[in-house]
């Protein structure tokens, strides 16, 4: 490896590594001896009722919603944290919901969640899942551009092979945070393949021996059913075990949005 490439790689290890937690994570075998707790997001009522749509297996489709999985993922953590939902009062007109989602998505996802009188009230809902299914339109809208998450300074951490000591602070960062009651984002890639490059929000995690763990995720590609990465501990790096129109494999994740250079 040349000097300069050894230099943007240390670089990279700094921004996913030093700046990512100062503060310290318990060892991952520590970790992974407490119970689990509950998932700190419910499938199917704080996720999105439609899908990031693939290009490739929407050929001609008009008004495709394509490339939005960063705009989705980040919106979940959002909606947890800024959001009220209350079914019980009077719906809104659908740009009257576009302007309530574009005040949740406007707040950015690593602040501390808002207690319920401060937060944005969604009327006639009782869930994301209910208001995205009912109001898609509006919710898009609401969710605005897909640009800068897709320029996002920190995306080109994707290109760059990671040590496993690396993988696996962001394994036990994750699991610390799970534990926390708060769902992770995380970037994930298995690039030079040119498959994955992607989003996803791990919301669970299951012990599954030796070391390893199962984290389940909320893929935006995805919204019918939960996706599963597992952390190996054999092989030091993450293993896309399912994951929407992924084949099984080696991967790469950065955890993303939880601070504002991150």
């Amino acid at each position: 490896m040349s000097v300069p490439a050894r230099l943007v790689v240390l670089l990279a290890l700094v921004v996913s590594g030093v700046l990512a937690g100062c503060a310290s994570v318990a060892p991952l075998e520590t970790a992974v001896r407490h119970a689990p707790p509950p998932p700190s997001l419910r499938f199917g009522a704080d996720t999105f009722a439609f899908p990031n749509e693939s290009r490739s297996k929407n050929q001609g489709k008009p008004d495709l919603y394509a490339n939005y999985c960063f705009v989705m993922a980040r919106a979940v953590s959002q909606f947890l944290r800024f959001a009220r939902f209350e079914p019980g009062e009077p719906p809104l007109s659908p740009a009257a919901y576009a302007e309530r989602v574009r005040r949740v998505a406007a707040r950015a996802p690593w602040t501390e969640p808002l207690p319920a009188s401060e937060r944005v009230v969604i009327p006639g809902y009782a869930s994301l899942f209910d208001l995205s299914r009912a109001q898609e339109g509006a919710v898009k809208d609401g969710l605005g551009g897909r640009f800068w998450t897709l320029v996002h300074w920190t995306n080109w951490r994707v290109v760059f092979p990671m040590p496993g000591w690396q993988q696996e602070r962001v394994a036990r960062e994750s699991l610390a945070e799970l534990q926390g009651g708060r769902p992770v984002q995380w970037l994930v890639t298995n690039f030079p393949v040119l498959e994955l490059n992607h989003t996803v929000i791990a919301y669970e995690y299951r012990p599954a021996g030796a070391g390893d763990v199962d984290f389940v995720v909320y893929d935006p590609n995805d919204p019918y059913a939960p996706g599963i990465i597992t952390w190996s501990q054999a092989q030091q790096s993450f293993v896309a075990v399912r994951l929407f129109d992924t084949d099984p494999g080696e991967i790469r994740a950065f955890r993303m949005y939880y601070g504002p250079l991150l």
